[in-house]
């Protein structure tokens, strides 16, 4: 097989680092690189070009004896050996230069003084603004409404008593008003709002706050105006389709992940699957090569196949929407079929690199994208990897079409694996096998998809005709994610960040080298063996969790609740559904729960109402107990409708109310009576729940703060608050009254709370006071799932399962 031509790829992977290097570290370390690498390049390439001609004069030496001669002869290969590789090493450098240079004049431009001081003052400005891309919608915090995040370019940025500023900087857009939802790409718009500090590691030189609607500057683009009718299409054309394969549909064409189910995302991203609900090259070779499938099966030429596949391509980047990162899907998928029309694939390779380093350094930022670094890794596995893998199997007797078949997603995967790893702190066992059954349905959901899209604006029956047909592979999609997410063995942790991507990339790189011996692959292939032999077995069978006798296990579902206590096997009943679907969905799937006899919410903030979604997915839930107090509405109304949808019976629960079922007795204890005036009165009418698990008490408590506290030790018997467990109210906040939580006089004390949240939860005086006492105390933030046992003897203990690397909760 003919080596892939790898000059440019030098030069590609200076530019991409040193670009990377140079925002994380700012833009003294990239004077400092780009003034090294010069001097660098400047001396190796002045002593390559000596050692070169001096090269030149020894060829013409006279005649020599042929033990000499062989000695000339090797030193010489050695010599031409080290040219070349002294020329890959000019070519690295030359990149790090590029690199350097353009992204300190970037950083420049984005530390500009005026805006710097603005933003560090915390001042009110008021700015006209280009949308660069789609807004993104973000939770709010509890009781709070969804927040829209917005990249956008600065026209002019005005502050108080003060001339207009002008600089070709991004500013990231924090906006609440439900008016900046449906803006598009390429809007001008003027919005009023405070400046504040942006995080750093990329060129947002700050971040607007924004409480009103944006103000409309004329309208955007025609491209921008289809794709946006095109979607918005596609979106109606879906709606009808069930949740989960109706969110995904989207994203698979177009990237449109807005109805995107979270526990579907979080079983992409387990099973390595994430590249599909992105716009990548992938979705532009399905399209343009079945255009160019089609041309060929009616005998075009080659200039008309080219120009229709041109149009396709053209019009996919309008329907995808022409921001960067489709534009840069576009490009990467194109490298591939360009070069196959050419018929010249190794053309291929250059093309990637030379587009890497244009595109980089047209927009330094795109080093720190993932999308970015997924599709070109993804690019190059396919023409580096993927061909020499299927000669291989082939060579061994595997059939043609498996051999592709098995080859391009186990590439994609391997190179992928670094990037996704460092996102995740995870590596996925599953992701080859599980991309492989992904294969057969990508193509077919994603042609249904653009028809879907494109029937949308003309045939509105037809578009939901089609959609319905690709909503059949999208749901092979969901199944095969979900099913490989939930294997005990699925993922193993790994350092996260750039860090943890960087070090598998370079274990890849040192695996791929060394696999060149055959003696190292066989190495390889035993270990590999033996590992999955010896540990699955054990990680199936031998999990530990959840522990023989548990009583309670508090979910860490981040800042919010979610309490479990057992029924029967894989029946349970949940306290809380916390604020994160995905979390609470993972933490019911490690403790076996397939049932939920009872779902009672304690109040209806978001940080115990979110996460509803998650407990419904894959599970039956047979009421849904509620407070009577019915505030926030928004929180109200999302459980109502959630119940509704799925035809699950719920109703309030008040005075007076018990739930017995297997070894567990639920007993109300508060409010005693409603709560009215007080310093948040959802919280003070929190649902208080009494549990009996045997032998074990336990007081559910769920926001209640002072003045709920305070009501229950004057009307419940000190008898019935007493308890052996206590999950401490709100969080662990400072808002606990003394008198009760003597009266509860626990043993252990379950502090769900999420990781570095904002609140300053959980409050160090309560848990020292707690401490003193004699109370153990254990919190999800640090300890991950808690779980209270009680053994075979009678003895309390607790049990902690620790924190995943990529569990949500720790987001």
């Amino acid at each position: 097989m003919t080596p892939p031509d790898l000059r440019l790829a030098g030069l590609a992977a200076g530019t991409w680092l040193s670009a990377l290097a140079a925002l994380l570290l700012g833009a003294t370390a990239a004077v400092l690189t780009a003034a090294v690498a010069t001097l660098a390049v400047l001396t190796l390439a002045y002593r390559l070009i000596r050692r070169r001609t001096g090269g030149g004069r020894e060829r013409q030496a006279p005649e020599q004896p042929d033990r000499e001669r062989q000695t000339l002869e090797r030193q010489s290969l050695e010599r031409q050996s080290l040219e070349r590789y002294g020329w890959v090493v000019v070519s690295v450098l030359l990149g790090v230069l590029c690199g350097s240079v353009v992204t300190a004049a970037r950083l420049g431009v984005r530390d500009a003084a005026p805006i710097n001081r603005l933003a560090e003052e915390r001042a009110r400005v008021t700015a006209e603004l280009v949308v660069r891309d789609d807004p993104r919608p973000v939770a709010g915090a509890a009781g709070r409404p969804a927040m829209y995040l917005l990249s956008t370019r600065l026209d002019w940025l005005a502050g108080p008593e003060q001339a207009r500023i002008r600089a070709p900087v991004r500013i990231l857009v924090l906006a609440s008003d439900a008016g900046w939802r449906q803006l598009l790409p390429g809007q001008r718009l003027t919005a009023t709002g405070r400046l504040a500090a942006a995080r750093g590691g990329d060129l947002t030189a700050a971040v607007l706050t924004v409480s009103t609607p944006p103000v409309l500057r004329g309208d955007p683009s025609w491209a921008q105006r289809t794709a946006g009718s095109l979607r918005a299409g596609l979106q109606r054309a879906c709606a009808p389709l069930p949740r989960e394969p109706g969110g995904l549909l989207p994203g698979l064409v177009v990237g449109d992940t807005s109805r995107l189910e979270p526990a579907v995302e979080e079983d992409f991203r387990a099973t390595g699957m994430t590249h599909l609900t992105a716009v990548s090259g992938s979705n532009v070779a399905i399209v343009v090569g079945l255009v160019l499938l089609l041309a060929r099966w009616a005998r075009a030429g080659p200039w008309l196949s080219a120009g229709l596949c041109g149009i396709a391509l053209v019009g996919f980047v309008i329907l995808a929407r022409p921001s960067p990162s489709v534009v840069r899907a576009a490009t990467m998928g194109a490298i591939g079929l360009a070069a196959l029309a050419a018929g010249r694939p190794r053309a291929a390779v250059p093309a990637l690199a030379g587009a890497v380093t244009v595109l980089v350094v047209v927009d330094p930022e795109l080093a720190v994208d993932p999308g970015f670094a997924l599709s070109v890794l993804a690019t190059g596995g396919l023409l580096l990897l993927a061909p020499r893998w299927r000669d291989a199997l082939r060579h061994r007797g595997v059939p043609a079409g498996a051999a592709e078949a098995l080859a391009i997603p186990a590439a994609a995967q391997l190179a992928c694996a670094p990037v996704v790893a460092g996102l995740s702190g995870t590596i996925s066992l599953v992701a080859v096998p599980a991309n492989l059954l992904a294969v057969p349905a990508v193509a077919p959901a994603t042609v249904l998809g653009v028809a879907a899209a494109v029937l949308s604006p003309f045939w509105s029956t037809g578009a939901e005709a089609v959609a319905w047909l690709g909503g059949w592979p999208a749901w092979w999609l969901v199944l095969v994610a979900r099913h490989g997410a939930r294997l005990p063995a699925g993922t193993l942790p790994w350092l996260d960040g750039v860090a943890g991507g960087l070090l598998l990339g370079m274990l890849t790189v040192a695996l791929l080298v060394a696999a060149r011996r055959p003696l190292v692959r066989r190495l390889v292939a035993v270990v590999t063996v033996a590992v999955v032999v010896g540990a699955l077995p054990v990680r199936l069978v031998a999990t530990g969790w959840p522990p023989p006798g548990w009583v309670i296990v508090a979910c860490a579902v981040g800042q919010g609740d979610s309490l479990v206590l057992p029924v029967a096997a894989g029946r349970a009943v949940v306290v809380d559904a916390g604020p994160d679907p995905v979390a609470v969905d993972r933490c019911l799937r490690r403790l076996g729960v397939r049932v939920v006899s009872l779902l009672v919410l304690s109040h209806f903030h978001a940080d115990h109402v979110a996460g509803l979604e998650g407990v419904f997915r894959g599970r039956r839930v047979d009421f849904v107990a509620t407070p009577e107090w019915l505030e926030p509405d928004e929180g109200r109304a999302t459980v109502y409708e959630a119940d509704v949808a799925r035809g699950v019976p719920v109703g309030p629960i008040g005075t007076g109310w018990t739930y017995a079922a297997g070894p567990l007795v639920l007993t109300l204890l508060g409010p005693p009576y409603p709560m009215r005036g007080t310093r948040s009165d959802p919280n003070n009418n929190s649902v208080v729940l009494r549990a009996e698990v045997r032998g074990t008490s336990i007081l559910l408590t769920g926001d209640a703060e002072t003045e709920e506290q305070r009501a229950l030790l004057d009307r419940v018997p000190v008898g019935m608050l007493r308890a052996d467990v206590v999950k401490l109210a709100h969080h662990g906040s400072a808002y606990q009254e003394p008198a009760f939580l003597d009266a509860v006089d626990p043993a252990v004390a379950l502090v769900p709370v999420g990781v570095d949240n904002g609140y300053g939860h959980p409050s160090p005086a309560v848990l020292a006071r707690l401490t003193r006492s004699g109370a153990r105390v254990l919190r999800t933030d640090t300890d991950g799932d808690l779980a209270v046992v009680r053994d075979g003897g009678g003895r309390l203990g607790v049990a902690v399962r620790g924190l995943d690397p990529g569990d949500p909760s720790r987001r």
